[in-house]
């Protein structure tokens, strides 16, 4: 587990890497929110619920995006992780439907529902990229940008609030469910002042997927 410090104002990353080779996570959230603590029971309700998205837009998938077949073996016996291939013209339908997911969650914990954002899109995809480039995923450019610079470069006009990132070869509601399971990155989620979220991704040609979730108010 990595903890970076971000130091301007009262921004705090809060970097979760996962030992496994399908997943590393993290989440970034204000320090005025890390004071605050969601209810158990509605924590409890997010996590039900997450798992529940994951089955019922699986039918979905296979309208979405191509998925090799498998399992294959690596050189240890184990399966390789399956690729999930996002083609150009489903981007629409991913960003709503991981919209749809997260408010979804938020009504179950109590929190209004967020409308997709632009702007916040723009700077999400740009740090995908950027992660793909690196080929590291974590809060900060190559160019060491922070969120808090590729949110203000695109002109939105209210606050970030916080960034959750994933290298993984997952789906979108798999790393939504991921997300769910970590404290940092589920405050991410489901706080309350947040009002807008912008969502992307970078797929490499091996199908290594690197999303990028922001979110402002």
């Amino acid at each position: 587990m990595l903890h970076s410090i971000y130091g301007e104002k009262d921004a705090v990353a809060n970097q979760t890497s996962v030992n496994t080779p399908k997943q590393r996570n993290a989440g970034l959230i204000r320090n005025d929110d890390t004071c605050r603590r969601v209810k158990s029971t509605q924590q409890q309700m997010a996590i039900f619920m997450s798992r529940i998205f994951i089955i019922a837009f699986a039918a979905l998938f296979t309208l979405s995006a191509c998925v090799e077949p498998g399992p294959v073996l690596g050189p240890d016996g184990k399966p390789l992780p399956r690729v999930y291939r996002i083609s150009a013209g489903n981007a629409g339908s991913i960003q709503l439907r991981m919209l749809d997911s997260i408010n979804a969650l938020r009504g179950a914990a109590g929190a209004s529902p967020l409308t997709l954002n632009s702007q916040l899109t723009a700077a999400a995809a740009t740090h995908s990229l950027d992660m793909s480039v690196q080929n590291r995923a974590w809060h900060f450019g190559s160019d060491a940008s922070s969120p808090l610079d590729r949110v203000k470069r695109t002109g939105y006009p209210g606050m970030m609030r916080g960034e959750n990132i994933s290298e993984t070869y997952e789906t979108e509601i798999e790393t939504l469910s991921a997300w769910m399971e970590k404290p940092g990155t589920r405050s991410v989620i489901l706080d309350p002042k947040s009002t807008n979220m912008g969502f992307s991704w970078r797929q490499d040609p091996n199908g290594k997927i690197w999303w990028t979730l922001v979110t402002g108010g």
